[in-house]
């Protein structure tokens, strides 16, 4: 069992490159990425851990290539039908944050047929941050509690952190315990820029298609060594 660990985030880097280095089509990577994220969520469930979140495309990735961006999508359509039907299979509670709005109305239904299908999933909840952008969801929250003061449900003076926490996409789900990042870069690319404040960051060379169960134990048995001070000297 895990120690006062709930929640670990990961920025599932690599794919491009680990593709790349085989002298295969991107989409390969990507392909193998997906798989990694499934066996991932395996172990972490089997280790006692209650929430994943994982940044899967980013509103910043819409930038990319049509022909790259299309493959990415027509295999998300692949993986919605497949292996997030294992994961649920599997007991996992699937969500999806980000603006959904930006996708294709087959994928928003997929997506929304695999929340409604997965809700009494009790033992762990995989979100899946889709067309995701951490500065956007601040400016999304701010805009429904401004409309919220305009409609006189709320009084400025009124507003807290926890008014704010629970206008994000991730109301009800914990902050991130934990963050991994792979394939050796050290930031956070806009991800969960909220709920990461005290967040403990943990940065690997591994690239994602290579992450394994294995070094996921070993990066949470070096957490479990940290003291976690969130913000106190």
């Amino acid at each position: 069992m895990l120690n006062n660990l709930q929640h670990i985030a990961f920025i599932m880097d690599g794919n491009r490159r680990w593709a790349k280095k085989r002298g295969l089509p991107i989409v390969m990577g990507h392909r193998q990425g997906a798989e990694t994220l499934v066996n991932i969520a395996k172990a972490a469930k089997k280790m006692g851990l209650k929430y994943m979140t994982v940044y899967a495309f980013s509103t910043e990735n819409w930038q990319r290539e049509k022909s790259e961006v299309d493959g990415l999508m027509e295999l998300l359509r692949q993986y919605l039908d497949s292996s997030f039907k294992e994961l649920q299979e599997n007991k996992v509670r699937i969500i999806f944050i980000g603006e959904r709005e930006m996708l294709a109305a087959d994928i928003q239904a997929k997506m929304a047929k695999i929340e409604a299908e997965s809700a009494n999933n009790k033992e762990v909840t995989l979100c899946v941050a889709l067309s995701y952008g951490g500065r956007q969801e601040i400016v999304a929250a701010a805009k429904k509690i401004a409309e919220r003061i305009q409609e006189g449900l709320l009084k400025p003076e009124d507003v807290t952190l926890q008014t704010v926490a629970e206008t994000l996409y991730t109301a009800g789900i914990p902050d991130p315990d934990l963050l991994i990042r792979t394939s050796g870069e050290e930031r956070l690319s806009n991800f969960l820029l909220w709920q990461t404040a005290y967040t403990e960051l943990y940065f690997t060379k591994t690239l994602w298609p290579d992450f394994s169960a294995e070094e996921l134990k070993q990066i949470i048995d070096e957490y479990e060594k940290r003291e976690r001070r969130y913000g106190q000297s």
